[in-house]
């Protein structure tokens, strides 16, 4: 597989204007359900209880909220956790209750639907304040990862090459989370991670690809940009397939056998990569190529009285 992809000659750019039509669609569709339906924030972000029981046998987790509806908690969240027999209960914060006594209630309403004992594990307590604070500060910290990566771009590369890669990341960060506002998924810690570590995977494809390039056009001297850049594309089209590809074996294990408090992040992850690994190609390049990419831009500049220098 590896000498059969190492060969290609696919016309990437060619198809430039397919692929801006299909991201352009999914950006809007992203950024319209985040301003439309925005994001269904977990308990880390808005505040609230977080209960963890244990059970003797694995129960039926629509019947613990159905219980749970019964005695006057309609808002429950419940998830197994770690294991069949652990249930994680998510509850909103509530007036005139704290910690015990949520958690007497909640036991109280599961104990006499269960043949055995039920055991309470932990309870703990984000207030909706330190729960504002999180939410801002994590949209911060994405922020201030991308200007960081604006610089470093911006340093590393040429200045088409850095709005190309930004754009990229935009374009990978905004679809991730715009999933998770379209399908009303809950967005926790963990998520808010997956879409950071998304980042650093997308920019570390698109370096590949854009090294790729730069070398390209110092060798090449005969092509178009174009075609420089189809064939750079090419030419790390096996790195690019075999890492995206068992990165996402990894997630679909974690996905499909990593239980529910896991499945957030590796579905953000997921998508980050199937995204990123697109945008690499799709979204970085084309720019690229729009903004006018040649060779004499990739030259290294000759310092003031080099030739002075050099002259015996």
């Amino acid at each position: 597989m590896r000498n059969l992809i190492s060969e290609t000659d696919y016309d990437f750019m060619g198809r430039a204007r397919l692929a801006g039509i299909i991201s352009g669609s999914l950006l809007l569709i992203a950024i319209g359900a985040i301003l439309i339906r925005g994001l269904n924030f977990g308990v880390d972000f808005t505040g609230g209880y977080t209960i963890e029981v244990s059970y003797a046998s694995a129960p039926d987790l629509n019947n613990v909220r159905s219980t749970l509806a019964s005695a006057g908690i309609p808002d429950a969240q419940v998830q197994a956790f770690g294991s069949s027999t652990e249930v994680l209960i998510r509850l909103a914060p509530r007036e005139g209750l704290d910690g015990p006594g949520v958690s007497s209630d909640v036991l109280d309403a599961l104990t006499p639907t269960s043949e055995t004992p039920i055991e309470m594990r932990r309870v703990e307590f984000v207030g909706p304040q330190v729960g504002e604070e999180l939410r801002e500060k994590g949209g911060l910290a994405v922020l201030l990862a991308l200007f960081a990566i604006v610089v470093y771009i911006w340093f590393r590369f040429e200045k088409k090459f850095s709005v190309g890669s930004v754009a990229a990341l935009v374009h990978d960060v905004t679809i991730t989370v715009g999933f998770f506002a379209l399908t009303r998924i809950e967005f926790d810690l963990t998520v808010l991670a997956a879409v950071l570590a998304v980042i650093g995977y997308s920019l570390n494809d698109t370096i590949v690809v854009f090294d790729r390039i730069r070398e390209n056009f110092l060798l090449i001297r005969s092509g178009t940009p174009s075609s420089v850049i189809n064939t750079s594309i090419n030419q790390t089209l096996t790195r690019t397939v075999i890492t995206s590809g068992t990165t996402v074996l990894v997630l679909l294990s974690l996905y499909l056998f990593g239980g529910k408090i896991i499945s957030g992040f590796a579905l953000a992850l997921l998508i980050g990569v199937g995204v990123g690994t697109y945008s690499s190609i799709f979204v970085a390049s084309v720019i690229v190529l729009r903004l006018g990419i040649t060779r004499e831009d990739l030259m290294p500049v000759e310092k003031e009285g080099a030739e002075l220098d050099s002259t015996p």
